[in-house]
């Protein structure tokens, strides 16, 4: 090990430690958010879940794979968590869906439906995230993994945790 590596950043070059940074602020905005707002983000399932959590979401976490048909869960949605935030009208929710195929998918078929009963929805983190890890990983249950190079970049943007 030279001199110089023991410095360097567990991601490598200048344009990993930036891509994570973005997203690292990504996702301390929605922890706010989720937090502070009780403000839900809707995941495909339980590994998802526990991505999140492993990352410090602690409010409501929604699951899209409960066994319930999606009319169900877009009704569950709208009469849990209304058409906007009552703090300050911003979007009700949080989709963020897996960014390959399937997700996008679903995400398209989420939005279309709660749009359609006039609910705000916020995509950004989901946007965010595949613009900047698309080369590391297309799964949200892989943020979990990603835990420690992330931590550092979302504690940064949420200064929360530093008290």
């Amino acid at each position: 090990m030279t001199r110089d590596s023991k410095h360097r950043s567990p991601l490598g070059s200048g344009d990993a430690a930036l891509r994570f940074r973005l997203a690292g602020e990504a996702l301390a905005n929605a922890r706010v958010l989720n937090r502070t707002l009780d403000w839900p983000i809707l995941v495909e399932g339980k590994r998802d879940k526990m991505a999140l959590t492993a990352l410090g979401f602690s409010g409501p976490i929604e699951m899209l794979n409960r066994g319930w048909p999606l009319e169900r869960l877009v009704a569950h949605l709208y009469e849990t968590y209304g058409v906007r935030r009552t703090a300050d009208n911003g979007p009700s929710l949080c989709i963020l869906m897996d960014w390959d195929r399937t997700g996008g998918r679903l995400q398209s078929e989420l939005r279309r439906r709660l749009e359609g009963m006039d609910v705000k929805i916020s995509e950004e983190p989901r946007t965010v995230l595949m613009k900047a890890l698309k080369p590391e990983t297309r799964v949200v249950e892989s943020l979990r993994g990603m835990a420690y190079e992330l931590l550092p970049f979302i504690d940064e943007y949420d200064d929360y945790q530093s008290r």
